[in-house]
């Protein structure tokens, strides 16, 4: 090659931009987009980023790394801009943020952020994220359409049941009792069964989908995030129904911010459920967040699952100290013994017997050990009844439903 054909070499396309206040500000992005991308970004101000959007250098840019933190969300207008041209020269925009409030996020994610980034940014995560961008497809999939649930819109309310779950520890079975609790009452009787609606609120890795092979849409999120304008219709869209029996509103297909929703959110949605469904089943996350005290107080029972282990009995002590500091309704807390000592372990009785007494609770629900078959049958996407009816935790959930209809149609009576 000559000397002259050298010279006249392109130079490499900027494939992305940070875009931030001060790039100085967020010296783990400079490090990582440098391992990424080597000499194809560049670094823009807020002013700037809009007129280079428009020029011939950033025709190859596949997306834009919006940094920003708490300073600026006075200008929130001035994002939205940014991230609204970038979305119609099809840009993708990550957003990596620092001390935002969930506002915020939720205000510019709702505008158009493909994807949110806290800052500092965890290891590998935007490869990650670039990696998603690249892989995409070049034009936009045709979405096939989904199979939404239609909700009366009259005015009668059902003022459904609320059952909330909450899981003590890991692995303490909550999201298998929220799930199959939920089919044994949606298929308690075969000719007039109560309707039921499953609620994933574990909203960063809920796993009711994964337990009946459900897609996680979109319209989750959309719901979740702007629920002042919610209505029976966009309820429906954001359900999906299980072999025809039970509806089911999934954890979305990305994890948030546990408080990217607030307490009025989750009333509106428990309100909306309650009123299409004579039972709603709550899977809750593990931490206490701003929006369990309002879960607590409309839920009639609201189970604890837990094991015979220190961790258990810890955190059923601690979650007690709380409720009871915050004059909440602690009486509400029915807690679940999961993997029980069989009839025939008297040492095994004897301990839980002492852990109740020790921890000052009732231990009034005893769940026995399903053994591999409950790991099984959630990796089908099924329930137990359908995966192993004869299975002795799936005999006991349904006597549980059994109760808990004859005590709801009792109280019926009564009234």
């Amino acid at each position: 090659m000559s000397s002259n054909d050298a010279m006249q070499t392109e130079p490499s396309p900027i494939l992305a931009c940070t875009i931030c206040r001060d790039v100085q500000n967020f010296e783990l992005l400079i490090v990582d987009m440098e391992e990424a991308l080597g000499e194809q970004w560049g670094d823009l101000g807020f002013e700037d980023a809009i007129p280079f959007m428009a020029q011939p250098d950033a025709h190859h840019l596949e997306f834009i790394a919006l940094a920003i933190d708490d300073m600026d969300e006075d200008d929130l207008n001035v994002l939205t801009d940014i991230i609204t041209e970038a979305r119609n020269r099809n840009i993708r925009i990550l957003l990596i943020a620092e001390d935002v409030t969930p506002a915020s996020l939720h205000h510019l994610l709702r505008h158009g952020a493909d994807e949110f980034i806290p800052y500092p940014i965890p290891p590998g995560e935007l490869q990650a994220a670039i990696d998603k961008i690249r892989s995409a497809p070049s034009e936009p999939e045709i979405e096939q359409p989904q199979q939404s649930v239609k909700l009366s819109t009259n005015g009668e309310s059902r003022e459904g049941v609320v059952l909330a779950v909450h899981g003590l520890a890991g692995g303490t079975g909550a999201t298998t009792l929220a799930v199959n609790l939920g089919w044994e009452l949606a298929n308690i009787d075969k000719k007039k069964s109560p309707s039921v609606c499953v609620l994933d609120l574990d909203l960063q890795f809920g796993s009711v989908s994964t337990f009946l092979d459900l897609p996680r849409i979109e319209s989750v999120f959309e719901l979740i995030t702007d629920t002042d304008s919610m209505d029976s219709e966009s309820f429906g869209q954001a359900l999906q129904t299980y072999e025809e029996k039970l509806h089911v509103l999934t954890a979305p297909s990305d994890v948030i911010p546990l408080d990217l929703i607030g307490p009025e959110d989750v009333e509106r949605l428990i309100d909306m459920a309650r009123k299409h469904y004579d039972y709603v089943i709550i899977d809750m996350p593990s931490t206490l967040v701003v929006w369990t005290e309002v879960i607590l107080n409309a839920a009639h029972v609201y189970f604890a699952t837990m094991e015979i282990d220190m961790r258990s009995a810890q955190n059923a002590m601690r979650i007690k100290r709380a409720f009871q500091a915050e004059d909440l309704p602690f009486e509400k807390l029915r807690y679940v013994m999961n993997r029980a000592p069989k009839f025939t372990d008297l040492a095994g009785k004897s301990r839980v017997k002492r852990l109740a007494e020790s921890l000052g609770i009732a231990i009034d629900v005893h769940l026995p050990d399903g053994s591999k078959q409950v790991g099984q049958a959630a990796d089908h996407g099924q329930t137990l009844a359908e995966n192993a009816p004869k299975n002795p935790l799936r005999k006991e959930i349904a006597k549980l439903a059994k109760s808990l209809l004859d005590l709801d149609q009792t109280d019926e009576q009564a009234a």
